[in-house]
């Protein structure tokens, strides 16, 4: 192959559908619940290979582009760029913009793979024969889709209908199938011809801004717009947001996809999850003897078929069958795994009152361009936080006219400088930083610095923070 493909990864979405560990402001694609990576991580490592994929674009939104970067820095992940979109607008107007920005560095020529970041794939060879076969199919002027062979009668899936054979292996498109109830499902998956729609694509990118072009033009146009105003960003691409917001609100599918006449698909026959719901999570979990699917501060007993997760306490279970428990810093969540898809219920419940809503939107633990910040205590003119930054980042310059902070070095070294006033602190040590005091921590080690920050005073709130200089170019 003379021309390498250009992995376009998804990784803007907000849900809570993993509730309580996914939220809107920590969505699924970032978080560690299997295994030591994000999926989105795993997504990026199943792009890395050079003689196959040239550096991926990311195409997410200004909150999480941060921790984007962070975790591909993590795990030495070389990016083509990360494109900010400015506000949702569906899959249509996002890829449109990044096939825009292929064009324009790539040329004519460029093949775009298009992936979700929060779906669990197993990359084994029968993965990799299908990108092959999907990037032939797509040299040879087709819109590639992948198509999963049904393992069970979904509801939570639409599906594709397989038409007659091309050249290359693939098939065309006969057409797309929204979600079915649970009779319509059984009798698509009793149908050899019917396939999962999995949302992943491998596009000749001219043809495929052509074919938007053709079939919806509004697209076509507020995304070349959006592109050509675009105004980069230390290491991000700010898609320019008077312009995108006048394209349509409409996913790829609808725009293109059931309407263009050069569709194909991919029969996928690897393993593969969009992790829509915890009783997902646990199918393709690593089970022991008892079928149970379990994370690390966890004890069970008597327990069976089941799904026990735990972030920071330790979980004991004792005599229960197909059952989810999922805790997180601050929530747990306990029902039937056959009522996972309902986790929306109690989201939009919590998110109804004023008392709860927050549980639906973050976590204690939040990340920042130079590590992470977690609550530990809070309490009246008081609360008690751990940072951890990483080798060689910096916090703002900064003051507060309300609080005052004291800090306690627990791992590392911290480079600290108080009112023009520069000072190492080891491990053990500790400093104060009155109220009004222009300060700044730095992590000049090679290993990740971890304190304890202590805030007193009558204002605790993030917006008493006056930044005077930043790495990161916030105000």
């Amino acid at each position: 192959m003379s021309v390498k493909i250009i992995p376009v990864i998804m990784a803007g979405g907000k849900g809570t559908r993993l509730w309580p560990l996914s939220r809107a402001e920590a969505p699924k694609q970032f978080l560690q619940f299997l295994g030591d990576f994000s999926l989105f991580q795993r997504t990026l490592q199943r792009v890395s290979d050079p003689a196959l994929y040239e550096p991926a674009i990311i195409v997410t939104n200004a909150d999480f582009r941060f921790i984007v970067a962070e975790q591909a820095r993590s795990v030495d992940a070389e990016l083509g760029a990360i494109l900010l979109e400015p506000i949702a607008r569906n899959t249509a107007p996002a890829l449109a913009a990044a096939a825009f920005a292929i064009l324009r560095d790539h040329g004519d020529g460029a093949i775009m793979q298009v992936l979700a970041s929060d779906h669990e794939i197993d990359a084994d060879t029968t993965y990799f024969d299908c990108i092959r076969l999907a990037r032939e199919t797509a040299d040879a002027g087709k819109l590639v889709t992948f198509g999963i062979r049904p393992t069970e009668a979904a509801t939570g899936y639409g599906y594709i209908e397989t038409g007659d054979s091309l050249d290359s292996g693939a098939h065309k498109v006969a057409r797309f199938i929204e979600k079915p109830n649970q009779q319509r499902a059984e009798e698509l998956v009793a149908d050899s011809r019917y396939l999962w729609n999995s949302g992943m694509f491998m596009l000749p990118v001219s043809q495929f801004l052509g074919e938007i072009l053709r079939h919806a033009p509004g697209v076509y146009d507020a995304a070349q717009r959006a592109v050509q105003a675009a105004k980069h960003d230390l290491d991000f691409i700010r898609l320019d947001e008077e312009t995108f917001s006048q394209a349509p609100d409409i996913s790829v599918d609808y725009a293109v996809f059931e309407k263009t006449a050069d569709a194909a698909v991919v029969p996928s026959g690897f393993r593969w999850s969009d992790l829509g719901s915890w009783d997902s999570v646990w199918a393709v979990g690593d089970k022991d003897a008892d079928g149970n699917v379990l994370g690390e501060k966890v004890t069970v007993n008597n327990t069976r078929n089941s799904l026990v997760l735990s972030r920071d306490i330790h979980i004991a279970v004792q005599g229960l069958s197909e059952v989810a428990v999922i805790a997180s810093e601050d929530a747990v969540y306990i029902g039937p795994l056959s009522e996972s898809q309902n986790v929306g219920q109690i989201v939009k419940r919590l998110g109804a009152s004023k008392s709860t809503s927050i549980l639906t939107q973050t976590h204690p633990t939040s990340y920042r361009p130079w590590g992470s910040v977690a609550s530990v205590l809070a309490g009246k003119r008081f609360e008690v936080k751990k940072l951890r930054v990483r080798p060689g980042a910096s916090i703002s310059l900064q003051k507060h006219h309300h609080r005052a902070e004291h800090w306690i070095v627990v791992r590392g070294t911290a480079e600290i400088i108080i009112d023009g006033q520069t000072r190492l602190l080891h491990e053990n040590q500790s400093v104060d930083i009155p109220q009004g005091a222009v300060h700044r921590l730095s992590n000049p080690g090679k290993i990740p610095l971890e304190l304890i920050e202590v805030q007193t005073g009558s204002y605790l709130g993030d917006d008493d923070i006056i930044r005077l200089d930043d790495d990161f170019g916030r105000t």
